[in-house]
């Protein structure tokens, strides 16, 4: 096969690439954070490849397919039709679950459909979304909606003190006019002063036309207490306003399993159809290893297709290694690395050749014995004639390759060029920061810090924990092992802050903040930006603000404009007004130092170190650049961070702290191992300052230099939950019986000691 050719890529800090990858390889791209793979892998090839797919299609499909435009690149020749998994986290709404995301639910609602007693109906009325099968009260959510009396009424309060704590209903408030004038309530009287039935009347009563209201009610105008008004207006599945002034919604409303289905989502009769005793609702609440183990025990000859079929995609979820999922999990509480092979379970079992598929770090989130799985589906994947493309940190499916392309040598202005391409071996001799890790002999700690407190966990039963009890010491490095699904962040995330509230946990789940907001706006130091550039020019701050009187007015500030999908996830494009800057064109002129707010958002962290010289927003960056994000720019915006960069993001509010406890979870998400050196330097120097770390972690060289290990397993689900090791690392490496014991023998090989941290 000839090989795909790339002549002159350009994007982003690509420089001027030219190179060819062999198809029906397996083609990993190496390199730090902020090198260029991405923009090689993703931005240029990947993005060519589905613009020119795109193309093909029907202009009335085409129109409403996402506008990729033209990647900066000459020439790339020999394309396939491309697949890419990302790590995206899958989107969808609370009623789509995974399940529904690999067509699992379809077969199985079939199934059920044919030889489940007593028969209630064909395949559709088993979903919890048809009106047929919802259950009538949660209407299929399996939760219901209501309103917490006491966040929503201040009784010390009178209605013209504001009692109500609503939008509209406060004093003046359109809504709270009709309470004020219906005639039933003194509006200066305390609430906690009401009779019972004022109190009845003012939140419960339903819609009527009031006995004696005052003179300015309209004549065809009815009463109806708060609480059903509100719920009409905002909680209803039909409500036009259920999504308007979500927050304010949400802060005086509670959820609660669904009184009628006990949270199942299906009505009684849908549910009152079984196999061997168990509903629809049982079996998808049920982990996808039990499931399996349940569907091979049915007996059904005339239905054996039907069942093969749902067996062998629940065989292909244990083999991707989310065997401890169960099917009625919403997709939106999924992470990057789960989400990622969700999309790949789609691809298992297909006989489509000559594709090219294209993966971001698969490795992610993965403990080292599923790192092995998905080894032998990749290589599947290339063995069927497809070519494979995977950007990656992980040294497993690094040496896995066919072919290696090292990006570097540093990351953003100091990245974009070819440090080595050629098999693994000749890497390990190649002189970029990749090469030298695979050349040097790994190390573990064999002098650990030693406890003289310790954190005591008793009985913990948090979902899969086996009413464990555990000892964590303080002011040492602790890293948590164990398989995904076994109980690591059970334990340290939910269960330890419990019990110790001064615990900060510090994971990789999605900042508060909007999608508008950056690092600079995270940190605290756009005001000081937006201020010299103010001073400046003799302008307005908010000039320079893309939130304020800055913002683009045809994106609003936002620089990109979104595109309703309809049955599938939105997309954006890249707003034609600002070329996605989310600034006004007007704001362009005003310069400080020579550029403008555009220029300056362009910056990536470790430029804005060199161009500031205000000492508060250096230390801030001098910060970022510790914790490896000198390549991140500016403005990009917080919801498009990955997972890793989030976490060292608000690890960095963290480095000057004394005497803390801090949980990490996986913090070598997405480093090079490089970077995962730095990070290692960082917290150990957090320890050394008289901190605790307590670190969730896959990563064999953080494991490898930790002051204490505890193993949790053996397994995942079910089969986890256990506390199978606590010591040392050398007494890990020498003893332990562990699936996670026996990867650390093998990383560190030739064992050499490291006793100087």
């Amino acid at each position: 096969m000839k090989p795909i050719t790339i002549t002159g890529a350009r994007q982003n800090n690509l420089k001027n690439l030219s190179l060819e990858i062999p198809r029906g390889c397996i083609t990993v791209f190496t390199g730090v954070s902020g090198s260029g793979k991405s923009s090689l892998v993703f931005e240029t090839i990947g993005a060519e490849a589905q613009r020119q797919i795109n193309e093909t299609q029907h202009s009335f499909l085409r129109n409403r397919l996402l506008h990729l435009g033209l990647p900066e690149v000459d020439k790339i020749e020999n394309l396939n039709y491309p697949i890419i998994i990302n790590q995206q986290r899958l989107g969808g709404n609370i009623r789509s679950s995974v399940g529904t995301a690999t067509d699992i639910s379809a077969s199985l609602r079939l199934l059920f459909s044919r030889i489940g007693q007593p028969f209630v109906g064909y395949s559709n009325i088993f979903s919890p979304n048809h009106p047929s099968g919802m259950c009538p009260t949660c209407e299929g959510l399996g939760f219901v909606k209501s309103i917490d009396e006491h966040k929503l009424i201040d009784r010390t309060k009178s209605l013209q003190e504001g009692a109500i704590r609503f939008p509209t209903f406060q004093p003046g408030g359109w809504r709270w006019t009709r309470y004020a004038n219906s005639g039933y309530f003194d509006i200066n009287k305390k609430l906690q002063d009401y009779t019972k039935k004022e109190w009845e009347l003012l939140l419960h009563a339903p819609a009527h036309k009031p006995e004696h209201p005052g003179p300015n009610w309209g004549k065809t105008v009815q009463y109806e207490g708060i609480i059903p008004r509100i719920e009409k207006a905002f909680l209803k599945k039909d409500s036009k306003e259920q999504d308007l002034r979500s927050k304010s919604v949400a802060s005086i409303v509670s959820e609660k399993p669904c009184p009628s289905c006990k949270g199942q989502r299906l009505n009684e009769k849908i549910l009152s159809c079984k196999i061997n005793g168990h509903s629809i609702a049982d079996c998808t609440a049920m982990p996808v290893d039990d499931l399996l183990d349940f569907l091979r025990e049915i007996n059904a000859a005339p239905y054996e297709a039907v069942l093969q079929e749902v067996c062998r995609k629940l065989g292909n979820m244990v083999t991707i290694g989310l065997q401890y999922l169960t099917l009625d999990r919403i997709t939106n509480t999924l992470s990057g690395g789960e989400s990622q092979r969700i999309k790949m379970v789609r691809h298992l079992g297909n006989s489509l050749t000559e594709l090219l598929y294209i993966f971001d770090e698969p490795s992610v989130g993965l403990h080292p014995a599923d790192v092995d799985k998905i080894i032998r589906i990749i290589r599947l994947i290339r063995d069927k004639g497809n070519t494979v493309m995977i950007v990656e940190h992980d040294p497993d499916i690094i040496r896995i390759a066919d072919h290696v392309i090292d990006i570097g040598p540093g990351s953003g202005v100091h990245g974009g060029e070819i440090v080595y391409q050629g098999d693994f071996q000749g890497l390990k001799n190649s002189s970029g920061k990749t090469g030298l890790y695979f050349s040097h002999p790994r190390t573990y700690n064999a002098a650990p810090r030693t406890a003289k407190e310790f954190l005591q966990v008793k009985d913990a039963s948090l979902h899969n924990l086996q009413h464990i009890h555990v000892r964590i010491p303080l002011s040492v490095m602790t890293v948590v092992t164990g398989v995904a699904g076994s109980g690591k962040s059970s334990l340290i995330s939910d269960e330890l802050p419990l019990l110790y509230p001064d615990v900060k946990v510090i994971d990789q789940s999605l900042f508060p903040g909007n999608v508008r907001s950056s690092c600079l706006t995270y940190l605290g130091i756009s005001d000081h930006i937006r201020a010299l550039l103010a001073q400046a020019n003799d302008k307005s701050a908010a000039l320079f603000s893309r939130n304020s009187e800055g913002a683009c007015p045809a994106c609003k500030g936002l620089g990109v404009l979104k595109i309703d999908m309809a049955f599938m996830d939105d997309t954006e494009t890249p707003c034609d007004v600002c070329n996605g800057s989310g600034f006004s064109p007007e704001v362009l002129p005003y310069r400080y130092q020579g550029k403008n707010i555009v220029d300056i958002m362009n910056m990536t962290v470790e430029e804005a170190a060199q161009f500031f010289t205000d000492k508060h927003i250096q230390q801030q960056f001098q910060l970022l650049t510790r914790l490896g994000l000198d390549y991140i720019t500016l403005g990009q915006r917080l919801d498009t961070y990955s997972g890793g960069e989030r976490q060292r993001l608000k690890l960095s509010k963290e480095l000057n702290n004394r005497n803390a406890i801090i949980v990490l979870d996986e913090p070598s998400t997405g480093l090079h191992p490089a970077d995962t050196a730095r990070l290692l330097h960082m917290m150990n120097e957090m320890v050394n300052a008289g901190n605790t770390l307590i670190v969730i972690e896959h990563n064999m060289d953080i494991i490898a230099q930790a002051d204490w290990i505890i193993d949790i397993g053996p397994g995942a689900g079910k089969y986890g939950g256990r506390i199978v090791f606590e010591g040392t690392v050398s007494a890990f490496i020498n003893h332990g019986k562990t699936i996670t014991a026996t990867y650390l023998q093998q990383h560190v090989g030739t064992l050499k000691e490291t006793g100087d941290l």
